[in-house]
């Protein structure tokens, strides 16, 4: 007896619609502020028109002309490269004592180094700021550092643990039988298989330094400041595209160190954890 296929039916297709139109709604509400802000910074006119009136680029050569700018993006980049460096370091590190140190109190540890995340950072930089001055330290270049590293370090101890979570720990064993040393193991077997989820925290601590704001607010210098405190004092005395020009400029950067961590490590294996 042959049956004629089935159909799906009217209900299953309806709620498929639904659901496609759903997500289809979350993805333009997070994207349209970005398209907003390209929009801007290539609209000719000094002021937010919709919808625009031109395409130019004057508002990007005014940035990239801009001395304070350009100061505080190379500055953005320089505190970002060694705020990852640091988290990378110290937050792998952390993640694998607490996954495998057996330490007493783990999870109140865990729950200690990742608290940042639960605490606005602002708080965290009026901290810091206080604890500077009672130590009269000033505003030093390494105190903006460490305060960046502070609030980035949970992203890498959370990647790193979820990566040390689903590891096979017989890897390691049989490497230790075949005459490998604890060094050698590391840097052979468990660095390696655990490099998506290290990685994926440096991608976000980059990100996290170079667009921190609270921080930055209470610990740099007098003449010495971030993009994102540059761009707040300019906001103070005008509203044009430069505005829009550092915002896509702070994008495309973000986008593209994403991209090129993917093409140097594969964080696409990271994306299943």
């Amino acid at each position: 007896m042959i049956t004629a296929p089935s159909t799906p039916r009217p209900t299953l297709r309806l709620g498929r619609f639904f659901y496609l139109a759903l997500n289809v709604a979350v993805v333009v509400f997070l994207l349209a502020p970005i398209a907003i802000v390209f929009v801007f910074a290539l609209n000719p006119t000094p002021y937010i028109q919709f919808p625009p009136v031109g395409v130019s680029l004057r508002w990007f050569e005014k940035f990239f002309a801009s001395r304070d700018f350009m100061n505080a993006l190379w500055l953005s980049l320089e505190v970002a490269a060694m705020t990852t460096i640091a988290a990378t370091l110290f937050g792998a590190s952390a993640a694998l004592a607490l996954a495998r140190g057996g330490l007493p109190g783990s999870r109140v540890i865990t729950a200690i180094m990742l608290s940042p995340l639960m605490l606005p950072a602002i708080l965290t930089g009026l901290a810091l700021f206080q604890s500077y001055v009672l130590l009269d330290v000033g505003r030093p270049l390494w105190g903006l550092v460490l305060g960046h590293t502070l609030v980035s370090i949970p992203y890498v101890v959370r990647t790193t643990l979820a990566v040390l979570q689903n590891f096979d720990t017989r890897l390691e064993e049989a490497a230790c039988n075949l005459g490998a040393g604890p060094l050698r193991t590391y840097f052979e077997v468990t660095l390696p298989l655990t490099k998506p989820g290290v990685m994926a925290g440096a991608v976000f601590a980059f990100i996290v330094s170079f667009d921190q704001f609270p921080v930055s607010l209470f610990l740099v210098s007098p003449g010495r400041e971030t993009l994102p405190i540059t761009l707040f004092n300019y906001l103070k005395f005008d509203l044009d595209g430069t505005i829009g020009a550092a915002s896509v400029v702070s994008i495309l950067l973000a986008v593209l160190v994403v991209f090129g961590l993917d093409g140097t490590v594969g964080l696409r294996s990271y994306a299943k954890l």
